[in-house]
């Protein structure tokens, strides 16, 4: 199948980049597009502060933004030719699984898996986990 939207959501993880990588098998072809998109989960802040200042969400946002742009020149390098960088807001699984992939039409995710024990997964679940169970189109998922 050839895939003509390819997102890859990077948390900085290990296994985020792997998921880059593997990313890079699909979007050499011309015009296939790269989204790399980094979320920004917003209830861990509000929950821990209460009030967060914009401050707060200007820094994350403009660290988030280094880091995919460094990604997004190491692409480019890789040889992709359509690659946008995207920063959002909320929860990590909706805007992955749902919102970004409507926005844009997407029809491949390719995830890192996490690393959460087995504990956490049943009490938060991974964010792969709800993706691949969730989106409405192919999910890969790397693992390490």
């Amino acid at each position: 199948m050839d895939y003509k939207k390819v997102m890859v959501p990077l948390d900085g993880s290990d296994n985020s980049e792997l998921a880059f990588n593997r990313a890079m098998e699909f979007v050499s072809e011309p015009g296939t597009s790269l989204y790399l998109v980094h979320v920004i989960d917003t209830m861990p802040l509000v929950g821990n502060y209460g009030v967060v200042s914009g401050d707060l969400f200007y820094d994350l946002s403009e660290r988030a933004r280094e880091y995919l742009t460094q990604m997004k020149e190491k692409a480019e390098k890789l040889g992709a030719k359509n690659v946008s960088i995207h920063v959002r807001f909320g929860n990590p699984k909706t805007v992955i699984a749902k919102d970004f992939v409507d926005e844009y039409h997407i029809d491949l995710i390719v995830i890192g898996s996490t690393g959460l024990n087995a504990v956490e997964r049943i009490l938060v679940g991974s964010v792969a986990e709800y993706v691949n169970r969730h989106a409405k189109v192919d999910v890969m998922i790397i693992k390490k």
